[in-house]
């Protein structure tokens, strides 16, 4: 289950300043099963302390850690949904993405222009989120004027639709985005088919210098953006690019001492990743072994079947069992047999509700 999200920002934000630290990090694509890496895509790993100590534990040929994907959505500028600029490429590419992650300038740098002549977080926000809007509005006015016949003539179904896209157009035309709405379950599962680019979860990053990072509620710009975030109940990570950049070079225990001499406690590259893993309800399981110990990203609430057809869909069609245990008892016992001596070790069926942390070996027959 790749998780895949799209960076945005106006010119000169750092933005591309980011991506090419994520670049230099990106997985070899011979750990990327599945999927061919573009140009405009970056792949790194999920960072995952459990992960470090199985691999340690188990001492396996392959370790492979979950990923996260990033698309660097180019050609946006304030026309964009009108198609200025990449404005239309710059949309269809977001469409794809399962959040956003807006890159906003929180710097001051004479030698840098602005595109829109000086810094000021909150207007550039502001932009960016009136061309999604403009973008949704065009989506929301073009399905409604195909389903509007439909509705008129008591069709449950395209009722129950219009009435939707009615309220979402409401929305926006209120200059909200999709994700202020209140829906139901029903709602929700039927909005997913329109792809609103407003109805995404967004991760705003603040850019700062390298002489602000450690401490980012010093920083005006900064302060700014975390008021205008909470009042939308989004998250604020801060970041430096250039340091980020920086660390993309360096080995775990190099990057290590560099953030501990910064002051920092974990990069900003990996804040995004696990906040992202956090609003997206992702997940984490295991399989372990001497041949290969991996992780594998599901979402919170799937069964078992499920998290074993994300191997293989034939782990889900054949599905007899699942020998589970969690890396918490692992860690207590140390061994796999300290584990079953403790009767810590589970045979779970159809209906298990797979947890973050347990470690699987799935039983099935085709």
């Amino acid at each position: 289950m790749a998780l895949t999200t799209g960076i945005v920002g106006l010119p000169n934000v750092g933005k591309s300043t980011l991506f090419n630290a994520i670049t230099k990090s990106q997985v070899e694509a011979a750990n990327y099963p599945f999927a061919t890496i573009s140009p405009n895509v970056g792949v790194v790993e999920v960072p995952d302390e459990r992960m470090d100590k199985l691999v340690e534990m188990f001492n396996p040929r392959k370790s492979i850690y979950t990923t996260f994907e990033f698309t660097d959505i180019a050609g946006l500028v304030k026309g964009a949904s009108k198609g200025e600029g990449l404005g239309n490429q710059f949309l269809s590419n977001i469409r794809e993405c399962d959040a956003i992650c807006h890159v906003v300038r929180c710097f001051e740098n004479a030698d840098i222009t602005h595109v829109e002549g000086g810094v000021d977080p909150i207007r550039d926000i502001e932009i960016i989120n009136l061309e999604l809007i403009f973008a949704d509005l065009q989506t929301a006015e073009n399905r409604i004027s195909k389903v509007e016949r439909k509705a008129k003539s008591n069709d449950k179904e395209a009722v129950f639709e219009y009435n939707l896209l009615k309220r979402i157009h409401e929305v926006l035309m209120s200059e909200k985005p999709v994700r202020s709405l209140e829906m139901t379950k029903e709602e929700q599962d039927l909005l997913k088919g329109f792809h609103f680019l407003t109805a995404k979860p967004v991760i705003y990053i603040a850019n700062m210098s390298e002489d602000e990072i450690s401490e980012p509620e010093s920083c005006v710009h900064y302060q700014a953006v975390v008021k205008f975030a909470e009042a939308e109940n989004n998250h604020v990570i801060p970041v430096s690019a250039k340091i980020e950049e920086e660390l993309a070079s360096l080995d775990k225990e190099e990057k290590a001492m560099f953030l501990e001499e910064l002051g920092i406690q974990t990069s900003g590259l990996d804040q995004v990743i696990t906040t992202a893993y956090d609003i997206l309800g992702l997940c984490t399981y295991f399989t372990v072994g001497e041949p290969e110990v991996r992780a594998w990203t599901f979402k919170r609430g799937m069964k078992a079947p499920d998290c074993a057809g994300i191997i293989h869909t034939d782990f889900k069609k054949g599905f007899i069992r699942a020998e589970t245990y969690s890396y918490d008892d692992l860690m207590k016992y140390q061994t796999e047999a300290g584990v079953k001596e403790a009767g810590r070790l589970r045979l779970e069926g159809k209906e298990y509700v797979v947890q973050d942390g347990d470690i699987m070996h799935f039983r099935f027959n085709v």
